[in-house]
C-alpha cells in the first residue's frame, strides 16, 4: 500500500492539516486512537488463542480467532497509514482534535478515500484469516 499513488487526484490542504485523499485522512489524535484499538484487538486474539488452546478447542473451532485480529489488525493498519476506513466510508477527515471531523466535499477525494479502503480491509482480513488458519492447523 506504501507505494500506492494518488498523481490523478490532487492533495488538498486544509487548516488543520494535511489531507492526502487515498493516502492520509487523520491526524495525530485519530491515529493514537486507532493504535489503542489495534493493541486492543490484538492482545484480545492472543488471549481467545491461548485459551482455545489450553481447553483443547478442536481446530476448526479456533478459526474464530480470525474476528478479533483482523480487528486489531486493521486498527494498526489505519494507525500506520494514517487513514481511517470508516472515515473515508462516511466522506470525512480529521487532523484536528478527536470530535473535529470535516466533510470531504471532492468526488474524486472520497473516490480515492473508498478506494483505500477497501485495500486497508482486505489487508486486515487477510492478516486476519492468516492467523485464524494457522491457528486452526496447530497441532493441539
Amino acid at each position: 500500500m506504501k507505494g500506492m499513488t494518488t498523481s490523478s487526484v490532487p492533495q488538498i490542504a486544509y487548516e488543520t492539516g494535511s489531507y492526502e485523499p487515498g493516502a492520509c485522512n487523520i491526524g495525530p489524535a485519530e491515529i493514537a486512537r486507532r493504535r489503542r484499538a489495534g493493541v486492543a484487538g490484538i492482545a484480545a486474539a492472543l488471549v481467545l488463542a491461548a485459551g482455545l488452546l489450553i481447553v483443547g478447542a478442536p481446530p476448526v473451532t479456533r478459526i474464530v480467532v480470525a474476528l478479533p485480529l483482523s480487528a486489531g489488525a486493521v486498527g494498526l493498519l489505519q494507525a500506520r497509514y494514517r487513514f481511517c476506513v470508516g472515515f473515508a466510508v462516511a466522506g470525512l477527515r480529521n487532523f484536528g482534535p478527536l470530535g473535529a471531523a470535516e466533510r470531504v466535499t471532492d468526488r474524486a477525494a472520497h473516490r480515492a478515500d473508498l478506494q483505500r479502503a477497501v485495500l486497508v480491509m482486505l489487508a486486515a482480513l487477510a492478516i486476519g484469516v492468516g492467523g485464524g488458519v494457522a491457528l486452526a492447523l496447530l497441532p493441539g
